[in-house]
């Protein structure tokens, strides 16, 4: 063989090998940083879009196409007399849920979750941090979409990067914890709403709702990341031993729209599952 046929035939050998690698990787948003190595696509990705309606406003209702968002009550300050007996004091109100957030269907996309969080959900420290899990669930649909959501309702890229850096490894797949390892728990989000529990599979009643209530901290006054206020609550969910999952939402000085400081026990491990997840709508 000469020198000129043995170079192409080399040649051939090695772009064999590439397509062979290449053809390996399935497509995925979650994609890997090894090459050949396998991806996955999320179940209900296909939710995700970006369609465009006018978001209308009643008061403490919203709709925007034919989903709906409604908040009911508020976080009652520790001076507050919550039952009527006379009495202002922290443990009169513990444990209790004061404040609620219904919502028909998850934000389709960013396009959606902010026109809701300017409209509506933003304007609250409840409203806020009900879209907790909707951001949640947005991401474990299509991270990059998930992300632009957290990036607009978290004060700081500090907060997102913790939050990020846990979902991308808890709730979504990957070539190194597939679907089926029980470390994943793509129900996450869905243990954040009222009726959903392990026993059930986490199917939350419908229309989904976030239930809140004032947590043992007052709101403070905080400087650390500019001057504004720091409100302490917790959102109530079953998937914890302790229910109680504290969040903290910060509104800065001349702001109108609240934004998450804090929210890490919303996404700790929960309790596995008992049957299998249906997802949200």
């Amino acid at each position: 063989m000469n020198k000129k046929n043995l170079l192409t035939q080399l040649a051939l050998v090695a772009f064999a090998i590439l397509t062979s690698s290449a053809g390996c990787s399935s497509s995925s948003d979650d994609s890997s940083d090894d090459p050949g190595k396998t991806t996955y696509t999320d179940k209900w990705a296909n939710l995700v879009n970006e369609t465009k309606h006018d978001l209308k406003v009643n008061g403490n209702k919203a709709t925007y196409g034919s989903h709906t968002y409604e908040v009911k009550g508020s976080l009652p300050d520790v001076g507050d007399d919550v039952n009527g007996d006379g009495i202002a004091d922290v443990e009169e109100y513990l444990g209790t849920v004061t404040a609620t957030v219904s919502f028909s269907n998850i934000p389709s996309g960013y396009t959606e979750f902010e026109a809701v969080y300017n409209g509506l959900l933003g304007k609250s420290i409840e409203g806020t941090a009900a879209m907790i899990p909707m951001a949640f669930e947005i991401y474990a649909r299509n991270a990059s979409t998930g992300e632009k959501c957290l990036n607009l309702l978290c004060n700081s890229s500090a907060t997102v990067s913790g939050i990020v850096r846990t979902l991308k490894t808890k709730i979504v797949a990957s070539q190194y914890a597939p679907e089926n390892d029980l470390y994943i728990q793509r129900f996450l989000p869905a243990a954040l709403l009222k009726g959903a529990t392990p026993d059930n599979a986490y199917s939350p009643s419908t229309p989904y709702t976030v239930e809140m209530g004032p947590s043992v901290n007052k709101p403070q006054e905080v400087t650390i990341s500019g001057n504004g206020t720091d409100y302490f609550l917790y959102i109530f969910g079953k998937g914890w031993d302790t229910e109680q999952r504290g969040v903290e939402i910060f509104l800065e000085k001349g702001a109108s729209l609240y934004k998450v400081f804090n929210c890490p026990s919303t996404y700790t491990q929960c309790k596995n599952i008992v049957g299998t997840w249906q997802g949200l709508k």
